[in-house]
């Protein structure tokens, strides 16, 4: 029996966002959709970075957040409070990752898990010759693929 490839377990339908829109609106996309991380395309679907949940707690957890609590925490916590907003309203294009772990359609499952285990990333596009984004591989998916296996398996 032929390895798996790439194509035959990603997620076509990607759910992705456009360099300009906000931290606001990717934590939204990500809250509406239940996903952890997205690929960020331009306008010829050409990927050009990834933002997980990771990305941003990361960002934010370096904001200035008021520690003790005094007359001052309430001048330290206005402070948060504006940083906040205005990290919200940052471009996606600021925080993204542009230094991007893909595969291709073509490429042996075995490979594609190997890469996700040696980065450590959750979550890897899949893109053709030209860049394009074509798919998507989470560990669910591959966790998804290895169920099906061992019960296509436990049926023969």
């Amino acid at each position: 029996m032929a390895e798996l490839l790439a194509r035959d377990i990603m997620t076509r339908k990607v759910i992705t966002i456009g360099k300009d829109a906000t931290v606001s609106e990717l934590v939204r996309r990500l809250l509406r959709y239940k996903i952890s991380g997205v690929p960020i395309v331009n306008e010829k679907n050409e990927l050009i970075g990834i933002v997980s949940e990771e990305d941003i707690i990361i960002k934010i957890s370096s904001l200035p957040f008021p520690i003790s609590f005094s007359y001052a925490f309430l001048d330290n916590f206005e402070s948060y409070t504006k940083s906040t907003k205005e990290f919200m309203e940052t471009r996606v294009e600021d925080i993204m990752s542009k230094k991007i772990k893909t595969a291709g359609e073509n490429m042996t499952l075995s490979k594609v898990v190997n890469i996700m285990i040696n980065n450590n990333i959750n979550r890897i596009p899949i893109v053709d010759e030209k860049n394009k984004l074509t798919g998507i591989i989470t560990r669910a998916d591959v966790m998804s693929s290895m169920i099906k296996k061992a019960e296509k398996n436990k049926n023969s």
